[in-house]
């Protein structure tokens, strides 16, 4: 992954130890919402904060259903208790999500934002998005041992399942990053350019960016189409 050559002005370093900051509840990371403060109490389980958050990287994984055609550019679109209340997400919001639960557990927890080229898409996304390049690609960041880890759980079992990638799983001590191929060797994602780290969803600017380089992108969100129905219809033809 290479670095922005120009560095966002919201982006803290990688390497600067974690701040009060990176414990606050804000409109995006809002575990004080009822919603998340249930979910956290449900699947924070474990006898340390590591085993804690490894709990609850699963249960936002596989919790949660990745939709990348139902998107709400919205704060409130794109906060935590947002993804808890429909029940499925995107990267930017499920990453959201699971910094804000580790956050509510005393860890901290930042964002994390790349560009990265998609080879994993339904030819619905790719018609709409004339790219297989997606910017603003979310995960998380956790504070754990000394050193700051990323944390992807974005795509839900099922989806892995029916597309044959491999389950972004997580050991709990190293990075957990979309792996490079799927399971018959095909290329999967690649990252291209690192934005940094946040401690904060820096969303004017996500929104800015989307609206001018994915001009068909509402288009896809008021088209009724549904991102699962295509998966299984794609991945059955390749199989005939």
């Amino acid at each position: 992954m290479t670095a922005d050559p120009h560095a966002h002005p919201l982006a803290v370093s990688s390497d600067a130890p974690p701040q009060e900051a990176d414990l606050a509840a804000t409109p995006s990371l809002d575990f004080e919402h009822p919603a998340v403060r249930a979910f956290v109490q449900q699947h924070a389980q474990g006898d340390s904060p590591r085993a804690r958050v490894m709990a609850l990287y699963l249960a936002v994984r596989d919790g949660f259903r990745y939709d990348p055609y139902r998107i709400d550019l919205s704060v409130a679109g794109l906060s935590a208790s947002r993804v808890i209340d429909n029940g499925y997400g995107w990267c930017v919001p499920k990453s959201a999500l699971m910094a804000a639960v580790c956050r509510a557990i005393g860890v901290p927890a930042r964002l994390g934002y790349a560009d990265v080229r998609n080879h994993m898409s339904t030819e619905r996304m790719r018609q709409t998005m004339n790219t297989d390049l997606f910017i603003w690609h979310g995960y998380a960041e956790v504070w754990l041992g000394a050193r700051w880890v990323k944390l992807t759980p974005v795509f839900n079992i099922e989806l892995c399942e029916k597309f044959g990638l491999l389950p972004l799983d997580w050991d709990g001590e190293h990075d957990s990053l979309y792996h490079a191929y799927d399971q018959a060797g095909n290329r999967h994602m690649e990252y291209v350019n690192e934005r940094g780290s946040f401690q904060d969803m820096p969303v004017s600017h996500i929104v800015a960016d989307f609206k001018r380089v994915y001009a068909g992108w509402e288009a896809l969100n008021d088209s009724g189409a549904d991102f699962d129905r295509d998966v299984q219809a794609e991945t059955s033809d390749q199989r005939r």
